[in-house]
């Protein structure tokens, strides 16, 4: 299958935040409101944790990891130019094997 042949969504925040509240909003008296601060505070606490140089795990999911990655050269890829990459943190995101399990159907 061509990836123009399926449509590509992203999962934004906001819908996050509709989806908990439409699946909990009128049993718990969750406001639409307070979904959203419900999400927006768990990713400030995840920033926050991985900020520290903490892992987050997330059960049946996945981790993030911060790595660091060494300075190097690099290159411009439409001119050429070698250019110095500076020393720097990335995050990295490892599924759990039950995600992958989940996604290869098995």
């Amino acid at each position: 299958m061509k990836s123009s042949d399926k449509e590509i969504k992203t999962l934004t925040k906001a819908e996050l935040a509709a989806r908990l509240h439409d699946k909990y909003g009128s049993k718990r008296d969750l406001s639409k409101a307070t979904s959203m601060r419900f999400i927006e505070s768990l990713f400030q606490k995840m920033e926050k944790t991985l900020s520290s140089g903490e892992e987050v795990k997330i059960s049946s999911f996945g981790s993030f990891i911060v790595r660091k990655k060494r300075a190097r050269i690099g290159r411009n890829p439409k001119t050429g130019v070698e250019a110095k990459i500076s020393e720097r943190r990335v995050v990295t995101f490892r599924s759990s094997q039950a995600l992958k399990n989940d996604l290869n159907g098995i």
